[in-house]
């Protein structure tokens, strides 16, 4: 098992950028695909980006393709998810998730952090 903390997230304008830490502890880090999702109000935990153990492979929403980059530091056990031109639609608690397998589907993974808000608003 996998203990995941997220932080960085807060109140922003739309256009701004924020970027988003997920620290990692417990078992061995560098073998886990991490991935970052978001849940709105109201709505169901959406698949947002997710990286390879190695960080060699990269798969985004199309949502967020070509404003958002997610990166992992294994030797800091951390994996960040740095979103720019960021727009009201993009607000919700955001989560880090670790997975076995390189996936989009929320049951791919099985250890998840607490969530952190990110506010999106003029």
């Amino acid at each position: 098992q996998v203990q995941l903390v997220e932080s960085g997230g807060g109140l922003v304008q739309p256009g701004d950028s924020l970027r988003l830490s997920c620290a990692a502890s417990g078992r061995t880090f560098s073998s886990y695909a991490m991935g970052w999702f978001r849940q709105a109000p109201g709505k169901e935990r959406e698949f947002v980006a997710t990286i390879s153990w190695r960080g060699g492979i990269t798969v985004y929403a199309n949502s967020v393709k070509g404003r958002f980059t997610i990166s992992k530091d294994n030797a800091k056990n951390t994996v960040y998810l740095q979103m720019n031109s960021l727009k009201p639609e993009d607000t919700a608690v955001y989560y880090c998730a670790a997975s076995s397998v390189l996936g989009t589907r929320r049951s791919d993974y099985n250890d998840w952090g607490q969530g952190t808000q990110v506010t999106v608003s003029s």
